[in-house]
């Protein structure tokens, strides 16, 4: 496993760590690389419950624009479809997931939270979605889904920050608890998630969760291949 990205099992439980706590677990393409192999592992190893962490004061602050201005804007574009198919990956995967949040959050490290079915906010989290301040559409649909389209809207048109208690209202997350309570909820997570057998919990999943995959990526790549990727990213990064 990449030492930017922690695995941990015990029993069906397996518990991811983004381990960059000096880059905020930024999503470097190694650990979005890291991140990928081992959420797909987890669809063929008996996994039942999925958690995702991150060390340090913050859970993720999105995707790592260090050395953008380096890169290839086709470099870029594989990225963040990378990336988009790591939260596909999540969102669709046939067992309990759960992510963790603490400290502020970014773009797509907001949305490996939203991916989650299970979704807990330290008390000082905060969370903010400014893709579409660059152009870039990532998640919209899953966000739709989790708190309704007219909060959507309104949330990423405005680019705003929102804190744990305003997450918790509008169902971004389901419940707000302190780290050192976080044990337990895993442990009740575990419970849950072994109520139904893994063929039921598939068959649930599947037959709850709208797939628009295909649509989504399809966003992704249209709103990432609009000339002028970079300078967009500039300008965003500057104000």
């Amino acid at each position: 496993m990449n030492k930017q990205l922690l695995l941990e099992r015990s029993g069906a439980i397996s518990t991811l760590t983004l381990n960059r706590p000096d880059k905020a677990n930024a999503l470097n393409a190694d650990l979005a690389d890291a991140l990928g192999a081992a959420v797909e592992a987890a669809h063929h190893d008996g996994t039942r419950l999925l958690v995702l962490k991150g060390n340090g004061r913050h859970f993720c602050a999105g995707f790592d624009f260090g050395g953008y201005e380096d890169a290839a804007e086709g470099e870029l574009l594989l990225r963040f479809a990378r990336i988009e198919l790591l939260l596909q990956a999540l969102y669709h995967a046939p067992f309990a997931t759960l992510a963790l949040a603490q400290g502020r959050n970014f773009g797509a490290g907001v949305d490996l939270v939203l991916a989650c079915g299970s979704r807990v906010a330290a008390p000082d989290a905060q969370f903010r979605m400014p893709g579409l301040k660059f152009g870039l559409q990532l998640g919209t649909r899953r966000l739709a889904a989790r708190i309704g389209g007219d909060t959507a809207r309104a949330l990423l048109a405005a680019s705003r920050t929102f804190d744990a208690a305003e997450a918790q209202r509008i169902r971004f997350v389901q419940e707000i608890a302190a780290a050192e309570d976080w044990p337990a909820l895993i442990e009740r997570a575990a419970s849950a998630a072994q109520q139904l057998s893994p063929a039921a919990s598939a068959r649930l999943h599947a037959a709850t969760v709208s797939d628009t995959r295909a649509t989504d990526l399809a966003d992704l790549v249209r709103s990432a291949i609009e000339p002028g990727l970079k300078e967009r990213i500039s300008e965003y990064r500057k104000s």
